[in-house]
């Protein structure tokens, strides 16, 4: 992440920059040089990617005829919500990355103190994995974490409940399971720990209506009261991302064009499995 182009922009140097005094270590070197190991924890990556995208919308703002300015609806995928919220005028970008450095630690430490695992199911619909959740559950905590698009549908918990779904969701037609690497069992009730920091956090940070509507990763639509966004978001850390329905609702705006902003292409792909004729762009196409 974060490769030659920071260099060749002012304005993203900046924000790492700002990064580095708020966090107290240089996120731009992990980015570039690792190591590997520190940069993958949570309480790194957070911070890295939130940072990152931010960067990129800086290097899209500096382009002429740049399409920010027209943009009438955003939203982000879990942690990048607060990306989107950041783009939206609702948080400012010291109290974003303070925030996400709250959320990410906490995190970490649910992770370590309950290790867990996450698995991508696809070509399985979200109403069969939902009973094979409760199938192969028994005393672990198995649920499901990311509606992600029709057919891929993200399970987290134990890493013992996540190998029982895996061989499950195989057994009863699932085209191919993915294990994902994270460093624990997210959008679960084992993160609960972590919301009770993150709320913490939130009440002291000044938040305000969004510019344009920002869509919520909890119940695929915007909202506009501070108090409202607050709670949303500290029930996101346990709560189910339901970016399918997210996208759904963008889409129902009358929007057939959209731009991912961050690392990666993950997102592009996903919208061309919700519908194939949105014209989707990245920042370094």
């Amino acid at each position: 992440m974060a490769a030659s182009w920071v260099d060749e922009s002012p304005a993203a140097r900046d924000r790492f920059a700002r990064a580095a005094d708020i966090l107290g270590y240089d996120l731009l070197a992990l980015c570039r040089e690792g190591p590997a190991e520190r940069l993958n924890t949570t309480a790194v990556s957070q911070p890295a990617i939130l940072v990152t995208s931010l960067a990129m919308l800086d290097v899209l703002r500096g382009r002429q005829g740049h399409p920010l300015d027209a943009a009438p609806i955003t939203a982000g995928l879990s942690l990048g919500e607060y990306t989107a919220l950041v783009f939206a005028g609702a948080i400012d970008f010291d109290d974003a990355v303070r925030l996400v450095d709250v959320r990410g630690r906490a995190m970490q430490e649910c992770a370590e103190h309950r290790p867990g695992a996450m698995v991508a199911v696809l070509g399985m619909e979200r109403e069969t994995l939902a009973a094979l959740c409760v199938e192969c559950r028994g005393t672990d905590v198995l649920e499901i974490a990311n509606v992600l698009c029709p057919g891929n549908v993200v399970v987290s918990g134990s890493a013992a409940a996540c190998g029982r779904l895996t061989a499950a969701a195989t057994a009863a037609g699932a085209m191919k399971c993915v294990p994902l690497e994270v460093a624990g069992a997210f959008h679960t009730v084992l993160m609960e720990p972590a919301v009770e920091r993150l709320t913490a956090a939130l009440e002291r940070t000044t938040l305000r209506p969004p510019r344009i509507p920002v869509v919520s990763n909890v119940d695929a639509r915007p909202h506009s009261d501070p108090a409202e966004i607050r709670g949303l978001l500290a029930r996101q850390v346990i709560g189910v991302v339901e970016w399918n329905a997210s996208m759904a609702y963008i889409l129902s705006t009358g929007v057939r064009t959209v731009w991912e902003v961050g690392p990666g292409r993950v997102l592009r792909g996903l919208m061309k499995r919700i519908d194939r004729g949105v014209a989707c762009h990245g920042v370094f196409d």
